[in-house]
């Protein structure tokens, strides 16, 4: 133990606060209970006509009003995506009790998202087509362009520390997390406010999944739609959200007296130069493999896994796959494993955020959350995947996986805070 009792001397990094607007709710807590609770996100697409559409359902945040958190006028400059990452931030810069005016040169942010402002692509060129170029709103690119969740977070909270915006699909938040766990460990911060943002569910983003064939067809039963590692799961169901996670320094956490959720322990992350949407669980077995190595642990020590699950057919197998790849058989049947998925749906480059603040909860509450729609067992899905409602268990230390399209893999690790 080094400086600070951290790893090879390195500064220790731990989570004072948190936010999210999601499928469940438009906070942590009423989120994490609907959670443990076995509710499902899902229902009928209410932000476009889907008539003509394959898919009806969606996995939507539901009574958001973002002028709730930002000007009106400012709203109207901004995407879906960046009004709910907003209201995460908000809500987490609250929830952590940062005064980020007075050390602002220390804190960064780190805001990512799989693809950014999708309706505001769709809306400027819907109106360049049926208006023409000259109709276009000035606003139209600043809106879409993915860095601009990050961009706004900064410019609202006022942060100028460093500021990042990762764009690797489904990985995209939890590598957000890694970044900002850099940040603190290499001194270029003190505080970073990490997490993500998406807000696909719209005539271009349900089209374009759909045609893939990624998404579920249970058009008569949404609430049952999303079913991880369950044999007749039959594609994932869009979801939206924003998570924001505030990572600080651990004795900067202590000095201000705040209150701390869990530690970040350790990051990992590989690719798979194998296929654009066909995984390979070797990548993540070694993206899985240094976050442990980073964290100083041993697969032993693992006492819950957020899987990445979304649903897929073949998704959910290969991350089963990669389990006992990186575990272990026996050891991998043996450590319990959610698929939140089932009841936010997948949330794209929102997911990594949503899923790691589910993380710090199981392991700050030792409440491991169900995953739901389990009904019919797969064989090549073979593990111990909470199926029967929420599980209280010992949870000191915890691994959040997620994998995005392109072959990106990342997994965070979080600690039981101990002193």
């Amino acid at each position: 133990m080094g400086d600070n009792g951290s790893n090879n001397g390195r500064r220790r990094v731990v989570i004072t606060g948190m936010g999210a607007v999601s499928p469940l709710g438009n906070d942590v807590q009423t989120t994490w209970e609907r959670l443990l609770a076995g509710e499902s996100g899902a229902g009928p697409i209410t932000q476009f006509d889907t008539t003509d559409y394959k898919v009806h359902f969606a996995c939507e945040v539901k009574d958001f009003d973002p002028t709730d958190y930002i000007d009106r006028k400012d709203a109207r400059r901004m995407d879906r995506f960046a009004h709910l990452v907003l209201a995460a931030a908000r809500q987490a810069e609250a929830d952590s009790g940062l005064d980020i005016a007075a050390e602002a040169d220390r804190i960064g942010a780190s805001i990512a998202t799989g693809i950014g402002g999708l309706r505001s692509f769709q809306e400027c060129y819907d109106t360049l087509i049926t208006r023409g170029p000259d109709r276009v709103n000035p606003f139209s690119i600043p809106s879409i362009i993915p860095n601009l969740g990050a961009g706004w977070v900064s410019i609202m909270l006022g942060t100028r520390g460093p500021l990042g915006a990762q764009c690797t699909a489904c990985a995209a938040s939890n590598m957000s997390i890694g970044d900002g766990l850099d940040s603190i460990r290499l001194n270029r911060a003190d505080v970073m406010l990490c997490g993500g943002t998406e807000a696909a569910v719209n005539e271009v983003g349900i089209a374009g999944f759909a045609a893939m064939r990624a998404l579920s067809l249970n058009n008569e039963d949404p609430d049952h739609a999303s079913r991880p590692f369950d044999a007749k799961r039959d594609g994932f169901v869009m979801g939206e959200a924003g998570a924001v996670l505030v990572l600080e320094e651990l004795e900067h956490a202590k000095a201000r007296g705040a209150k701390i959720y869990a530690e970040v322990v350790g990051y990992g992350l590989s690719s798979d130069a194998n296929h654009i949407t066909e995984p390979d669980p070797t990548g993540p077995v070694r993206a899985f493999k240094m976050a442990l190595d980073d964290a100083g642990a041993e697969a032993s020590d693992i006492d819950y896994i957020n899987a990445h699950a979304t649903s897929t057919p073949i998704g959910d197998a290969s991350e089963t796959k990669m389990l006992k790849l990186a575990l272990g058989e026996e050891l991998a049947r043996r450590t319990p494993v959610s698929g939140t998925k089932g009841a936010t749906g997948h949330c794209l480059g929102a997911a990594g955020a949503i899923e790691a603040a589910f993380t710090v909860l199981a392991v700050q509450n030792d409440t491991l959350p169900p995953t739901i729609n389990y009904e019919v067992p797969d064989p090549e899905c073979d593990l111990d995947y909470v199926v029967e409602g929420a599980r209280d268990a010992v949870v000191t230390t915890a691994v959040n996986n997620s994998f995005g399209f392109g072959g990106h893999n990342a997994c965070v690790v979080f600690r039981k805070y101990q002193g």
